[in-house]
């Protein structure tokens, strides 16, 4: 797997006029934080954040060089311009070589289930497993193969394919992925059946089908 690089520059803590400069001019501004309480501001190139990080989760580590200086990290947090569309600042946490991490780990699913092509839905309830592992074992994304998933089946958390140095935090026997059948439309007759009944009772004349009483 290829690692992500982002390019970054040092930036001096500033107010707030300052920092809205540095997006009229394209630029994010970013800080970097540890688990010893540091804190770096940098500032990003919005187009290159938005190409360097296509594709990168929660739990996705990357290299962010800063002149010199390179940190591994992982994108803890975007906030976002709803309006704009754009980014306004970005939240990196440097990971520690050695020390045991935890991270949401996105779930993808491939192929098209035995189950889908006979008719059934596809559910797919869980989107992201929380892990804990080194930075080095970190996953990038669990990929599922739901090929030959049947109708009225499931694929749970057990069944995952993961590294036995990846633990993974959510409950052994939660449902990540299930085909069911979608409920059938009832026929004309079916439809009819209950009104003509609900009719026949309303007239208190016998429903249609039902013999009328002998003399």
């Amino acid at each position: 797997m290829s690692q992500h690089v982002l390019n970054a520059g040092a930036r001096e803590v500033s107010n707030k006029g300052a920092v809205n400069s540095l997006r009229r001019q394209g630029k994010i501004p970013a800080v970097i934080y540890n688990r010893q309480g540091r804190c770096v501001p940098l500032v990003l190139d919005a187009i290159e954040f938005g190409k360097a990080t296509k594709g990168v989760s929660e739990s996705t580590i990357v290299k962010l060089v800063v002149g010199k200086d390179s940190y591994e990290c992982m994108i803890k947090d975007r906030q976002l311009d709803w309006l704009k569309g754009t980014i306004k600042h970005v939240d990196f946490f440097e990971v520690q070589s050695g020390v045991l991490m935890r991270a949401k780990v996105s779930v993808h699913l491939s192929g098209i289930p035995v189950g889908v092509r006979e008719g059934g839905i596809l559910e797919h309830p869980v989107h992201e497993i929380e892990v804990e592992c080194m930075p080095k074992d970190m996953p990038e994304k669990f990929t599922i193969d739901v090929t030959e998933l049947k109708a009225n089946h499931s694929i749970h958390v057990r069944d995952i394919a993961r590294s036995k140095d990846v633990k993974i935090l959510a409950a052994e026997d939660q449902v990540v992925v299930l085909v069911k059948y979608a409920k059938g439309e009832a026929t004309v007759e079916e439809a009819a059946a209950p009104v003509a009944e609900a009719a026949a009772a309303a007239a208190g004349a016998p429903a249609a089908g039902t013999p009328a009483p002998s003399k």
